[in-house]
């Protein structure tokens, strides 16, 4: 019965290292805006040798490049003034989405998160 009990509690340990490490790639974001948010989930793909994760951690890539892109250009459209509502937006979504991406994580951590309306620059 030992046996069985060890056996279940490394499946535990994995899909609790896989909800952490998945978490943690959609969370950077609020760690800082700079590099280290790209940083975590770039650490987390090359490091990690489950799928899951490793997907998490491309899609978090993904959206983080998106958010720089959108980011650039709406700042040169700020001189037309209307950049400055679409920064509002932009910045209403790289908080509200990383959440949504954390929650769905959380409640099914064998399914990756995928970002509604980004580019997928980085492929698996």
């Amino acid at each position: 019965m030992k046996g069985l009990l060890s056996f279940h509690g490394a499946l535990d340990m994995d899909r609790d290292q896989r909800l952490i490490l998945s978490a943690f790639s959609h969370g950077a974001i609020f760690f800082s805006a700079t590099i280290v948010a790209i940083g975590i989930p770039i650490g987390i793909l090359f490091f990690s040798k489950d799928p899951v994760v490793k997907a998490n951690a491309r899609e978090s890539l993904n959206f983080h490049i998106n958010l720089y892109i959108y980011g650039f250009v709406f700042w040169i459209l700020t001189f037309l003034l209307i950049g400055f509502p679409l920064l509002l937006v932009l910045a209403l979504v790289s908080f509200i989405m990383p959440i949504l991406a954390i929650i769905s994580v959380v409640s099914n951590p064998d399914k990756p998160y995928s970002y509604p309306f980004i580019f997928r620059i980085i492929e698996g």
